[in-house]
């Protein structure tokens, strides 16, 4: 039953998602923490994080992690599958008729109009992220993040090597959350 609670989960996920991973994370989050309480929020912020750093979309690296968590092997084989589904299937519909449609005016309109939600949506997971709506979860933001943030934000603007820059954070966050 978890099995199939996943692929329908991770399916709703892959169809509904617009805009990748980012933009899906609110959507990842209501389905896998409010809807089925799989994991809780601080959980869900400990996946982010390590979907960011690991190679591949966020949503599917989350995919794996989580139904690893919930179902085991065949758990994060479900949710990877059915996370990917929806995307292989419009693109191979979509592949046959590429080249007529990509120079369509309502096809670009539409496209065009898809991209102020997405920004919408990638900044309410940011919002989830920083004030979970289940003040018992707590939020992970502490003073802390914020001056590694404003640290790692500002390194990045001096034009700092972001693999160098993911090191010292990691460092720096060993060392402050261990003590």
């Amino acid at each position: 039953m978890i099995y199939l609670q996943l692929f329908i989960s991770y399916l709703k996920i892959g169809f509904f998602g617009f805009g990748g991973g980012y933009a899906m994370l609110s959507l990842i989050q209501n389905e896998i923490v409010e809807q089925h309480g799989w994991i809780t929020a601080q959980q869900f912020a400990d996946i982010v994080a390590i979907s960011q750093m690991t190679p591949g979309p966020i949503a599917i690296n989350s995919a794996t992690y989580i139904g690893y968590t919930v179902g085991g092997f065949w758990g994060s084989v479900v949710a990877t599958f059915a996370v990917c589904l929806p995307a292989l299937t419009i693109m191979l519909a979509l592949t046959k008729f590429f080249l007529k449609l990509k120079d369509n005016h309502y096809v670009h309109s539409v496209l065009v109009a898809m991209r102020p939600v997405v920004v919408g949506m990638i900044a309410a997971a940011a919002l989830l992220l920083m004030f979970p709506k289940n003040s018992a979860d707590g939020t992970f933001i502490d003073h802390w993040s914020w001056i590694l943030f404003g640290a790692t934000l500002y390194a990045s603007y001096k034009k700092v090597n972001p693999i160098l820059l993911i090191l010292l954070s990691a460092v720096a966050g060993i060392v402050i959350y261990a003590l």
